[in-house]
């Protein structure tokens, strides 16, 4: 029980949400811009001490049948540093249309193209961490 972080990984950025156990809600709750790892794994660290997760979900892509694609390794990879580097279990997600399904909600409310890329990371990310918290397994240790 406790909170999760969520993120949607990407190489250019990485969006974060934020989640409870107990509630089973998730919420966007930042982009992270850039490429390089010491800034990205700096404002991880950041929000892994403000919001003091027990576990942390990552999207895992892959293509619409299922099969892996070069995206799926990144992903892999990136849940492993995260491991590796903070000692938080690490949850991975299928996230197929994750991103589809958050351009969709942000169009219903009408956002420019410029207002929606702003929000389209977190909103990914919540929507990862949602399906997550809405499995029967979320409480289980990793």
């Amino acid at each position: 029980m406790g909170t999760l972080l969520g993120f949607d990984f990407g190489t250019a950025r990485i969006g974060v949400a934020t989640g409870e156990t107990e509630t089973r809600l998730a919420q966007p709750l930042t982009t992270i811009h850039g490429e390089a790892n010491d800034l990205r794994f700096g404002e991880i660290e950041k929000l892994i001490k403000e919001w003091r997760p027990v576990r942390l979900v990552v999207g895992l892509p892959s293509a619409l049948d299922g099969t892996a694609t070069e995206m799926t390794a990144r992903c892999k990879r990136f849940a492993n540093q995260l491991n590796g580097r903070f000692g938080l279990p690490v949850v991975l997600v299928d996230e197929r249309l994750s991103s589809a399904e958050a351009e969709e909600m942000l169009r219903e409310v009408s956002r420019s193209w410029r207002e929606r890329k702003q929000h389209l990371d977190a909103l990914a990310a919540q929507r990862i961490l949602q399906s997550f918290l809405d499995t029967d397994n979320h409480d289980e240790p990793a």
